[in-house]
């Protein structure tokens, strides 16, 4: 049995895709794939979204709240930060953490991605990581879909994902050790992806050593009509 499929956790009702059930061990996990790394690669992701102080922020597929926590520190003391996560036991645990610095509240509170509790355009940013491989990929598009509604038009996203290995033995040791959804990652699609939810795709790169991610915009509602009367 791979390390992934120790962590997962039993089928949330609300959602075919894949969860968390063992915390401590997603941390453990975290810890050793980024060999000392991962506060600053993560640290980094918060300041590549382009959250700024004052801000509203919603983490989809939040999990423990490592990221969350960074865009606390980011949003200040006048902003605010909400986790959502369909896995009850990594939100307990991430209840209970707090990080140096971290300034904005952080709430949690527990929800699917394709089908957000949340207002219409009630975040000045939205930030996902290493979430989408856990869905469907039938339901992607979905909960992308979700998270452009949610944003206020004008607001930013980030999404990040896990870069599988280019060599076929890198591949292969990521498939026995965190399965499938992750050694066989389609990346390309994200542009796509995030484009057929309604963004604007403003940039892109990689984060050494796993990741990958695109940064967008919700088009504001003049920047639409114009957008849409050219293609006519």
């Amino acid at each position: 049995m791979s390390l992934g499929r120790l962590m997962h956790g039993k089928p949330h009702a609300d959602t075919p895709g894949v969860t968390i059930g063992a915390p401590r061990a997603y941390e453990l996990c975290g810890a050793v794939c980024f060999a000392g790394t991962r506060r600053r690669v993560f640290t980094r992701l918060a300041a590549l979204s382009g959250a700024e102080a004052g801000d509203r922020v919603l983490d989809v597929g939040c999990g423990t709240g490592y990221l969350t926590r960074r865009m606390a520190t980011v949003a200040g003391p006048e902003g605010s930060v909400t986790g959502v996560d369909p896995s009850p036991p990594v939100l307990a645990y991430a209840r209970h953490k707090r990080q140096r610095g971290q300034q904005a509240p952080c709430t949690y509170r527990e929800g699917t991605a394709e089908a957000l509790d949340l207002p219409d355009a009630s975040f000045d940013t939205v930030v996902t990581s290493l979430m989408l491989h856990h869905l469907p990929e039938e339901l992607r598009p979905a909960a992308l879909g979700e998270m452009c509604r949610v944003l206020r038009p004008g607001g930013r996203l980030l999404v990040v994902e896990f870069r599988p290995p280019s060599s076929r033995i890198g591949r292969h040791l990521v498939h026995g050790g965190l399965g499938h959804a992750m050694s066989h990652n389609r990346i390309d699609l994200l542009d796509g992806l995030v484009t057929g939810a309604g963004f604007e795709v403003r940039g892109g790169g990689d984060v050494r050593p796993w990741l990958c991610y695109v940064r967008a915009v919700r088009p504001k509602a003049t920047e639409a009509k114009v957008t849409a009367e050219a293609t006519d």
